[in-house]
């Protein structure tokens, strides 16, 4: 599971990268875009919002929606898991591309600065290591990790 969680990381992250590079570069060559100031706050607001709601809100509201979903479960699947992790890491890594939005319309430093913090820490936050997702497996009691030994009603390690 790590390793293709890994692979997602980097295919969705690839890009957001790729396309910071290509502005930073295309703002060296072309001049700023000039936006009026009601539009550009209320665009750079809208998008520091957006970027709290990925990076923060909406992770923390889906990890409990998730824990919430299977609390009767003695075990979770280990494909329900990687289901979750997957879209975890797809919900935060939004946040990246709102940045590089953020950096192209040259939205006001205070707005651009809190973009760019938050997309810093959703990609280092929800980075697929694997110590987070063996934490991970041990809070949902991942089926693949642990199991009940019913003779002597202990964890045993499979």
């Amino acid at each position: 599971m790590h390793d293709r969680l890994i692979k997602i990381y980097i295919a969705l992250l690839a890009p957001a990268l790729t396309c910071f590079i290509a502005i930073c570069v295309l703002r060296q060559i072309y001049p700023p875009i000039d936006m009026p100031a009601q539009i550009s706050g209320f665009i750079a607001a809208m998008i520091f919002i957006l970027a709290a709601i990925f990076a923060l809100a909406g992770p923390i509201l889906y990890r409990s929606f998730f824990a919430h979903s299977h609390r009767h479960l003695h075990e979770v699947p280990s494909a329900d898991l990687f289901i979750f992790e997957r879209n975890l890491t797809g919900m935060a890594l939004v946040t990246p591309y709102l940045a590089a939005i953020a950096y192209f319309l040259q939205l006001p430093r205070f707005y651009l600065a809190g973009t760019l913090l938050l997309a810093l820490y959703a990609t280092y936050y929800y980075y697929p290591s694997l110590k987070r997702i063996t934490f991970d497996e041990k809070i949902f009691r991942a089926s693949n990790i642990m199991s009940v030994d019913p003779t002597h009603s202990h964890y045993t390690k499979r």
